[in-house]
């Protein structure tokens, strides 16, 4: 018997929508890369685009177990000599919580150029409005 291989016309992408109200950031992460993957669909390949658009919405009251609003810092460097910079968690879920989650699910992408495609099909709101109401996007409960 052959091993049958998707082809990508015959990928068939849903609009989900996923609460991120008391969910722990982690758990968050990983159902959301499963779904922009794709891994979640029987016909999964690994090569391909495979995965559904995800919304999710409620970044701001996203749960941070233990001591990580206080302690957990985000790293970057501008390329000159002591050029680290730290911005702490707290900082950034007072002003950006999207970019919390949208960092969480990045880091558990690959690290290619599928990964990068695979991020555009992420969109996080801090609040409970999106403005992709015509795509009908299906409400998707993580059982957390």
């Amino acid at each position: 018997m052959k091993t049958y291989s998707m082809k990508q016309g015959e990928i068939a992408k849903d609009w989900l929508v996923v609460d991120a109200t008391d969910v722990p950031l982690g758990r968050l992460a990983t159902q959301v890369a499963t779904f922009l993957r794709g891994k979640h669909k029987p016909s999964f390949t690994p090569h391909l685009d495979m995965g559904d658009n995800v919304i999710v919405l409620n970044a701001a009251k996203v749960k941070l177990t233990g001591q990580k609003l206080e302690q957990k810092v985000y790293l970057r460097h501008t390329g000159y000599m002591g050029g680290q910079r730290e911005t702490p968690v707290k900082k950034l879920m007072a002003t950006k919580p999207e970019e919390v989650i949208f960092r969480a699910v990045k880091g558990m992408l690959p690290k290619t150029k599928l990964g990068s495609k695979l991020l555009t099909n992420l969109r996080v709101y801090a609040g409970n409005e999106h403005p992709h109401g015509p795509q009908q996007p299906k409400a998707v409960d993580l059982g957390v």
